[in-house]
């Protein structure tokens, strides 16, 4: 499949603008994602249509807590991923073009079988997701347009390396996003992501701007990135760039791919990032893979009054009447549905 995002240069390189890498490939080669070729110039996606993934999940695994909670979402990936992360959580599949000697792999699947698969599962939505959408770009165009026309709802759970052109194309059919911001240290995303920071803060602003309905993951690693200055600072950044409105959520890390050096996230960390968060300005902060945990729940943030009850990833009861508070009237900021 012919990409699109990309331009000509000489001696048949192309420079790719989907993603901020902005990478410059030279014939018969592949950008960092390892799934976007260069042939003869013209650059061609890898991947298109070919699905390592598809399930059905609540939409809480996403994890999207505000946005038609207790729905189905209708989940789908290829293979590749444009960042590197050492603690990646999905390496066998975002990792494998880089990891496995440019393997390809996937069961050809075409947008009006996505469409229909998540019509026939009774998902309210499609979800592009376990590994970076990004680079599977035209692919989830066809099909968010397809979606959009059926009354299904389109959400990225990014990586926010996507660029400002990429998302002006995309961005109308995209109804919400889960973004990773995976550190508020530049030197983080560098040595561990492979990746900047700034072109991902643009991006959280440039989501909300757009009208898309955004919530917020960082995943906490001891050591790395859970030192409570930068989470404090990480936090007003949403606040003050996102709105207080917007659902951010800490993960709990556990040892895996290339970081297995450190110990699983101390829940007593992710309590105390959580009251961070909230000291911060931000009415829904949310601790996450520790299910039982009382920061899963939702709080109305005027009364304090507990609105809807989580186990894990299963929602067990939602007090939130027509997008009010069941106790004081308090508007809940989300996407509710009844």
């Amino acid at each position: 499949m012919k990409a699109i995002l990309y331009d000509s240069l000489k001696d048949k390189k192309v420079l790719c603008n989907l993603c901020n890498h902005r990478c410059i490939i030279k014939n018969s080669e592949r950008g960092i994602c390892n799934v976007r070729e260069n042939r003869d110039g013209i650059l061609i996606s890898l991947i298109y249509g070919r699905l390592i993934a598809q399930h059905v999940d609540p939409i809480e695994k996403k994890p999207l807590f505000h946005f038609m909670p207790g729905s189905l979402s209708f989940s789908i990936a290829t293979v590749g991923c444009n960042f590197k992360c050492l603690f990646c959580q999905n390496a066998d599949i975002a990792q494998m073009p880089s990891d496995r000697d440019g393997m390809i792999a996937g069961e050809y699947c075409s947008p009006v079988s996505v469409v229909e698969r998540a019509k026939k599962t009774g998902c309210k939505s499609i979800s592009y997701t376990y590994t970076e959408p990004t680079v599977n770009f035209e692919f989830i165009l066809e099909t968010a347009k397809l979606a959009h026309a059926e009354g299904i709802s389109n959400i990225l759970v990014t990586n926010g390396y996507m660029t400002a052109q990429a998302l002006e194309i995309i961005g109308q059919y995209i109804d919400a996003a889960n973004i990773d911001l995976k550190a508020f240290n530049p030197e983080f995303y560098k040595r561990y992501c492979g990746a900047k920071l700034e072109h991902v803060k643009d991006t959280l602003k440039l989501m909300k701007s757009a009208g898309i309905f955004v919530e917020v993951t960082t995943l906490l690693i001891p050591g790395l990135n859970d030192d409570m200055d930068e989470i404090s600072n990480l936090a007003s950044f949403i606040t003050e760039s996102l709105g207080t409105e917007t659902p951010w959520h800490v993960s709990r890390f556990h040892p895996t791919y290339r970081l297995t050096d450190r110990p699983s996230t101390p829940l007593a960390t992710l309590v105390k990032a959580r009251k961070t968060g909230m000291e911060a300005g931000l009415r829904y902060v949310y601790t996450g893979n520790v299910p039982g945990e009382n920061g899963e729940n939702t709080f109305c943030y005027n009364c304090g009054k507990i609105l809807v009850k989580r186990w894990g990833l299963n929602m067990k009861q939602n007090l939130i009447v027509q997008g009010l508070c069941h106790a004081c009237g308090a508007e809940i900021d989300g996407v509710w549905t009844e």
